[in-house]
């Protein structure tokens, strides 16, 4: 039995929040009202969100030494997720984002920065990184390594989910190689050039051949294609605090919910809640919830109504 349920390969960040009472306009000035540090990052939350789960979780990625990386070190420490193959980079400042909550609404803003000194190659990837968990979860930033990973786990029968929000150079290597992909809104109409969302999943799971096409989205849910067939999941209504990190939560949901088995419907309805339960508080992490949690949640809403259509998917 391989060691690891899951293994994760991509990006980590340490978030500065700025909490402001509402977002200026164009060439306005408005004053913060509190500044918090945060860690977060597309596979290492989602990493978290798996430990958080009872998954046995691993990140690969890399850190910087300074004080941001050493903040993210410590929350992955204390998360429970296995750091055997981090690499943290002397002289190299840790990737990093400022946030800007909009009290109001809990929407946020995102300015990022990634040095080169944070580069993964793929030769830092060996085949006994991955072949020890049971599934890939990786993001597309270091394009060429996340391949190299992809390429592994695929010839070793691994499944591989995938988490894209731009396109990428080079990541129409990667996606025939990804078994499980969950984009953002906007990613399918931007590789496809299509702006039907129905017609750019189907574009693209024809294409490449990956078991199921997704696409989340944001406070309306998700939208999957398998087997010929569309999936719509609409999402909960919660008082939302934060969006941040909530994508980064439903795919170690999603990829949990995979591991666990759960019919496709399912799946999205248990990566919404989990999603959806993570805006309730501040950060990329602030709120992931437990698995009694999410299912208390999820029977809230069959009971009570409260789930967010989305007109783009009313249709399925």
């Amino acid at each position: 039995m391989p060691e690891f349920d899951i293994v994760g390969v991509g990006l980590n960040a340490t978030d500065t929040l700025l909490l402001l009472p509402k977002f200026p306009a164009y060439g306005g000035k408005v004053a913060f009202e509190e500044e918090i540090l945060s860690p977060g990052g597309q596979v290492a939350s989602a990493m978290v969100t798996c430990a958080r789960l009872g998954l046995r979780a691993k990140y690969i990625g890399t850190i910087g030494d300074d004080y941001r990386g050493r903040v993210q070190m410590e929350s992955l420490k204390s998360s429970g997720v296995n750091l055997d193959h981090v690499q943290v980079r002397s002289n190299c400042p840790n990737q990093s984002a400022y946030i800007l909550v909009d009290k109001t609404t809990g929407e946020r803003t995102v300015l990022w920065s990634r040095p080169e000194c944070l580069r993964i190659t793929p030769e830092e990837i060996s085949p006994e990184q991955i072949t020890c968990a049971r599934m890939l979860h990786i993001d597309g930033h270091d394009t060429p390594a996340v391949e190299r990973a992809a390429r592994i786990a695929r010839e070793h029968g691994m499944p591989v989910a995938v988490d894209v929000d731009t396109i990428y150079a080079g990541f129409e290597d990667v996606l025939p190689l990804v078994d499980y992909l969950i984009a953002s809104a906007e990613f399918p109409s931007n590789w496809t050039h299509v702006q039907d969302p129905f017609r750019a999943l189907e574009i693209i799971q024809k294409e490449h051949g990956m078991k199921v096409a997704a696409m989340t989205l944001g406070a309306e849910g998700a939208l999957a294609r398998a087997d010929g067939r569309y999936v719509y999941s609409p999402g909960f209504v919660v008082d939302c605090i934060d969006t941040t990190g909530a994508g980064d939560v439903f795919h170690g949901a999603f990829c949990y919910a995979v591991l666990q088995g759960m019919g496709l419907g399912e799946a999205l309805k248990f990566s919404n809640a989990m999603a959806a339960l993570n805006c309730t508080a501040l950060g990329a992490r602030g709120g992931i919830a437990t698995l009694s949690e999410a299912q208390r949640l999820m029977a809230e809403g069959e009971r009570r109504g409260n789930r967010r259509y989305s007109r783009r998917a009313e249709t399925v």
